[in-house]
């Protein structure tokens, strides 16, 4: 799809991850689970968009690297990528278009530009946002956001709704029938991934995003996973081998889930995960 141009050129291209958060039931719980496990520190800005109309932002050495809120009532929890448009508004009427639904917005936050909740047309929670001028979000350095995966039951759908909605080129890095797990790219570089989920899963366990934080080698992906144990954590995944690292998938204590990963860590083949499904009540 052609967004139309911008009278402000974005910071950030259309499609790119933009931003994270976490939708939480009990935002001082969360924050001194990630302000322990990762060293982050917090400032409260005021938010028309949440239920109490605060958001924390998240800063690591006071530079950004997302943000926590307090869930309304009913509303999804857990970690989801934000992605970058150049207007919320053309981005609703596309979003209808290809079969999602909006659950909010546009809407205009101070300071930080306008938002747009929706449903992709796979039933997976999304969020676009046409951020300002000055927008800050470091990635790529350890604690902070290295990478997404849309898990979901059905990735002719998604691959349809992403590639028409930004143009991403759709590569299978999977087999295809045992791994169905592609790579969605810009330029020919990885921007986000989409799997369908397998048998680990169960068949009602509902799309939902897989956010992935860097860690230092040095510290290592074992020992983050003891460290949220001990801070009240879960090992939903013990850590394993893959391609792209080392890498374990965690819930922080109101059972956010979320994937830790060293990429100095590279192995030729997948290693064996014990899964348990995080969703399965």
């Amino acid at each position: 799809m052609a967004f139309g141009p911008s009278s402000t050129p974005s910071p950030v291209p259309a499609g790119i991850p933009c931003w994270i958060e976490l939708a939480c039931r009990e935002q001082a719980v969360a924050e001194r689970f990630y302000g322990a496990l990762f060293g982050w520190e917090y400032t409260t800005q005021r938010d028309p968009a949440t239920s109490d109309g605060r958001y924390s932002i998240a800063t690591l050495n006071t530079v950004p690297v997302g943000g926590l809120y307090r869930a309304a009532q009913g509303a999804p929890l857990g970690w989801m990528p934000h992605i970058s448009v150049p207007h919320t508004a053309s981005a609703a009427e596309w979003v209808e278009h290809l079969g999602g639904r909006i659950t909010l917005g546009p809407v205009p936050i101070p300071d930080r530009g306008t938002i747009l909740h929706a449903f992709d047309a796979c039933g997976a929670p999304v969020v676009f946002w046409e951020v300002p001028p000055n927008w800050e979000f470091v990635t790529g350095i350890p604690n902070t956001f290295s990478g997404a995966d849309l898990n979901t039951h059905d990735g002719v759908a998604a691959d349809h709704f992403y590639t028409k909605l930004f143009t991403y080129a759709s590569h299978q890095i999977g087999d295809g029938e045992a791994l169905d797990y592609v790579e969605w790219l810009i330029e020919h570089e990885p921007v986000l991934y989409r799997y369908v989920m397998g048998s680990e899963y169960s068949l009602d366990t509902p799309p939902h995003w897989l956010v992935y934080f860097d860690i230092d080698p040095a510290r290592g992906v074992d020992a983050v996973a003891g460290e949220s144990l001990m801070h009240g954590g879960t090992v939903v995944i013990q850590p394993y081998d893959t391609p792209f690292g080392r890498m374990s998938i965690l819930a922080d204590p109101e059972g956010a889930v979320f994937a830790v990963i060293d990429h100095s860590r590279v192995a030729e083949g997948w290693g064996r995960a014990e899964v348990d499904d995080p969703y399965d009540d």
